[in-house]
């Protein structure tokens, strides 16, 4: 995999409630990134239209990642919102169920394909271990059923993909064909997981089946971006 690949396949997420080094991160990252993935942190003390600001320094495509889950009307609403403001991608919560699912699709499909968000299914969130998701939350299944079952479910529903580990993604793109996956964690093969426990390099990502990859910290933080790649797994042109 090239450099170029990354181009097509890379998300960078942008983890800063600080609208200078957002923006200067899509400066400095736009050559290597497909898009850019937003949260929380930005949203709550910016509102949606930083998306604009975003899209102004680069950023042709946003992903909105507030993992929507609320009863069905809300989230019908939400996925109004985001589409009115011109989101590439935004993600939902499957634990939210088949009615709060698939309200968010009825709703995206009252738009023109090409303004019509992806939208994708978190189940397991990178962060849990099958121990917690076991012990903690009561969930029976081993993650990986877990995340495989839940992935099936949002996708019958009529979601675009799901967000899944590399761990779990070869069994994922087994189970909903076509469907579009996202690979969060992906990291060195040595360094610092930081808050994800389920972690994996962008090579093992590619070969389990990733369509897109989310880099956060090991590509913005890096003075040097393509050799952060390098590291990720890719390789020069």
């Amino acid at each position: 995999m090239t450099i170029s690949e990354a181009r097509r396949r890379v998300v960078c997420a942008i983890d800063t409630s600080d609208l200078s080094e957002a923006l200067s991160i899509v400066s400095r990252t736009k050559p290597f990134a497909a898009a850019y993935k937003i949260g929380h942190a930005l949203t709550l003390p910016h509102g949606l239209s930083v998306i604009a600001r975003l899209r102004d320094a680069g950023a042709d495509r946003v992903f909105l990642d507030l993992k929507f889950h609320d009863i069905p009307n809300v989230i019908g609403l939400a996925v109004r919102e985001a589409t009115r403001y011109g989101v590439w991608m935004t993600t939902l919560h499957l634990s939210g169920g088949p009615a709060m699912l698939t309200a968010a699709v009825e709703e995206a499909r009252t738009v023109e394909a090409d303004r019509a968000p992806m939208l994708v299914g978190v189940s397991v969130l990178t962060s849990l271990s099958e121990h917690q998701l076991n012990h903690d939350l009561g969930v029976a299944r081993s993650l990986e059923d877990h995340v495989v079952a839940m992935s099936s479910m949002g996708v019958g529903c009529g979601l675009d993909g799901v967000v899944c580990s590399v761990h779990e993604a070869a069994k994922v793109r087994a189970a909903i064909g076509d469907g579009v996956i996202v690979t969060p964690g992906i990291r060195p093969t040595s360094g610092d997981t930081h808050d994800q426990t389920r972690v994996a390099d962008a090579k093992a990502a590619m070969e389990a089946g990733a369509d897109y990859m989310v880099v956060g910290r090991a590509l913005t933080s890096a003075v040097d971006p393509a050799q952060a790649l390098v590291e990720l797994g890719f390789t020069l042109d």
